[in-house]
């Protein structure tokens, strides 16, 4: 018999740069499968300092790679208990907003990168306040939203961005086929898509050009 208890957990999350009233972009980025929050925020040190502040929240659940035991990763989910991972990720980034004390901040730009694609969209699909822009980085976008969670990214979202790499490693047509589906089906021709020829890597440059013109 499989039982559930309820307690209370804490976690860290990274920042970088300071929020204040020449603050015009506020970044939420949500990294991918293996990574630790204080790297990934590396990858967002070539924005404008005085104009974005970045919160980068850290994946709770922290495994070692490899043999060695020496390098530790973090994922978001599995397919084991999908759903209730899900909901404990959504009050900790809820948790985060309120603690920054952003709730509702238009300044917003929810990034996800690879699985964290997953984690920013089902977030977003809940979050009722107007948004800057929803990112999604070389990631599967989940596939249980649907054409009316792309009503309420449309309304909220002043820009849907989509960035996928030619040559990314964990796709190929069939991959691509599927996601220009659901980004038709959500988005329709409100998603701007951008297909750099790289691997499966965040494109800093890319980021940074896009950031400018937020």
């Amino acid at each position: 018999m499989v039982k559930t208890v309820s307690y209370q957990h804490t976690n860290s999350y990274e920042t970088l740069n300071d929020l204040s009233t020449r603050t015009e972009k506020i970044w939420v980025c949500l990294h991918g499968l293996g990574y630790l929050a204080t790297f990934f925020k590396k990858y967002f040190s070539g924005l404008d300092p005085e104009k974005n502040y970045v919160i980068v929240p850290q994946a709770p659940s922290k495994y070692y790679q490899g043999k060695d035991f020496k390098h530790v990763g973090a994922s978001w989910l599995t397919r084991v208990d999908t759903q209730r991972e899900m909901n404990n990720n959504i009050n900790y980034l809820q948790q985060i907003l309120e603690q920054e004390g952003i709730v509702g901040d238009p300044r917003l730009v929810f990034f996800g990168y690879s699985q964290g694609v997953s984690i920013v969209t089902r977030f977003c699909r809940s979050y009722a306040y107007e948004i800057k822009a929803l990112i999604m980085h070389s990631g599967s976008i989940p596939a249980e939203l649907d054409e009316t969670d792309g009503q309420h990214f449309q309304k909220y979202s002043d820009r849907i961005i989509h960035i996928s790499g030619t040559e990314d490693e964990y796709s190929n047509e069939k991959v691509l086929k599927r996601e220009l589906q659901k980004i038709k089906l959500l988005f329709s021709t409100e998603c701007e898509i951008h297909r750099p020829e790289i691997k499966h890597v965040v494109h800093t440059p890319l980021i940074e050009k896009i950031a400018q013109s937020l």
